[in-house]
């Protein structure tokens, strides 16, 4: 991990649990030796982590994107996935769903939020599950589970 990733990942953990800056330095001193971040190697930083760590922090570092909070939402990411594993959406993933959300529905709404995780219009998030499982009937990809009543 880069010293800039490191010295992010330190000032998460002070926030996460809820150091000032005042104690973030007494911690990194005692770590380290080293009160400033500045005058600290990757190895420095790894160890002010370290000692975030063993006072709770609870680090993400997974760059996994958490689930969308909404279920219809979630369910626009698996029509997404669908569509991009076999190969109709050349971008995958949040990117490729968001740009698009926003080529789509920018005209018809006026304003499209950069992330669709955050969306909870319901008639606009069905606006979008429409418009991807037309996009999948007319790639002949399948939408509903096997055995289902719809």
């Amino acid at each position: 991990m880069s010293a800039a990733s490191l010295r992010k990942l330190v000032h998460v953990g002070c926030k996460q649990l809820g150091l000032d800056q005042d104690t973030r330095r007494d911690l990194q001193l005692v770590a380290t030796g080293k009160a400033s971040m500045s005058d600290m190697s990757e190895a420095d930083l790894a160890k002010v982590v370290s000692a975030l760590k063993t006072k709770g922090f609870k680090a993400q570092t997974s760059g996994k994107r958490k689930a969308a909070p909404r279920k219809d939402v979630r369910y626009c990411h698996v029509l997404w996935r669908l569509l991009h594993q076999a190969g109709e959406a050349q971008v995958g993933g949040a990117k490729g769903l968001n740009a698009f959300l926003r080529s789509q529905f920018e005209g018809k709404w006026g304003h499209v939020p950069m992330d669709i995780d955050v969306m909870t219009e319901a008639t606009q998030i069905s606006d979008v599950i429409e418009a991807l499982k037309a996009w999948c009937r007319r790639a002949g990809i399948p939408t509903e589970a096997k055995g289902s009543a719809k």
